[in-house]
């Protein structure tokens, strides 16, 4: 793709480091393409942002948590789909980035923004018209993000994995999950995990939906019924070494459409931790977001 005007869009609150990473990309960027940069913060920025998009590639300079912002406000303002864009990855999971072969590195990922193709992605949205760029999980994962959060404030990219540590003590919950038109859990047994992944990792980088991948039109879907103590060790151990789907207390399903109900359960969603709810129903949305992806 020719590549010939930017709008960079990054947070206003970034610290010293991802501004020294942003101005090593826009200089990479600035060589092929005509650059503003916008910051935003408060309420209202990023609307007041998107609004002077006028048809330039829109690169988000941020983690998952921009990335599915920026989508959700574009996908409300009916945008999504005549919006082309780019990702500088500065988060501290950058998922969507893995699951999409874009570099880590920043100034890489600037080259692939001005010299890579534009490519259809699949996005998740569930019944109350809310998208998910990469994942959504509920139990512990959600437990774990809950956790986590107040835990990566102070320590980083390993906040997640205290937070799973945490959430491992709390009870399982009574879900039934309908996976297209398969029961795979009647809610008559306790879930440790319900994970729908568009993409195939969380955290950082743990591969919890493996097969997932946002162009092949499908939902990937893990329920984990590990409730008891020794269970969930073991699941844990295979979660950490990658061969969880194998465990015989996983189910690992692919799909189009998902629906879970039952007990109040939180839920994350891209890093954003919503609820307690009792029903949600998630389905696949098929080349819903163009982004500018390695050749």
């Amino acid at each position: 793709m020719d590549v010939d005007a930017i709008l960079v869009v990054t947070n206003a609150a970034a610290g010293s480091s991802d501004q020294d990473k942003v101005n090593r990309a826009l200089a990479v960027l600035r060589g092929r393409a005509d650059v503003e940069i916008v910051r935003t913060g408060a309420d209202g920025e990023l609307d007041a942002a998107l609004d002077r998009r006028d048809g330039r590639v829109l690169v988000v300079a941020g983690g998952d948590g921009s990335l599915h912002l920026t989508a959700c406000r574009l996908y409300e303002r009916g945008e999504l789909s005549d919006t082309v864009l780019g990702l500088l990855p500065l988060g501290t999971g950058n998922d969507f980035a893995r699951g999409t072969r874009i570099p880590l590195d920043v100034e890489e990922a600037a080259r692939v923004i001005v010299a890579g193709l534009v490519r259809d992605v699949d996005l998740i949205v569930d019944d109350t018209d809310q998208l998910v760029v990469n994942n959504v999980h509920l139990g512990i994962g959600a437990d774990a993000s809950r956790y986590g959060a107040r835990w990566k404030k102070r320590v980083g990219r390993v906040g997640y994995p205290i937070g799973v540590l945490q959430a491992a003590f709390a009870d399982p919950y009574r879900l039934r999950v309908t996976v297209d038109d398969e029961v795979v859990a009647d809610g008559g047994h306790r879930l440790l995990e319900v994970s729908i992944g568009n993409g195939a990792t969380v955290g950082g980088g743990l591969a919890l939906n493996p097969d997932a991948d946002p162009d092949d039109g499908r939902l990937d879907v893990l329920v984990a019924r590990a409730s008891g103590a020794w269970r969930r060790v073991t699941y844990g151990v295979d979660l950490a070494r990658g061969r969880h789907p194998q465990n015989r207390d996983v189910v690992y399903r692919q799909a189009t459409r998902v629906e879970v109900s039952g007990e109040a359960v939180h839920l994350s969603a891209d890093g954003e931790v919503a609820g307690p709810i009792t029903r949600r129903e998630w389905r696949v949305l098929r080349n819903a977001m163009n982004v500018i992806l390695p050749a």
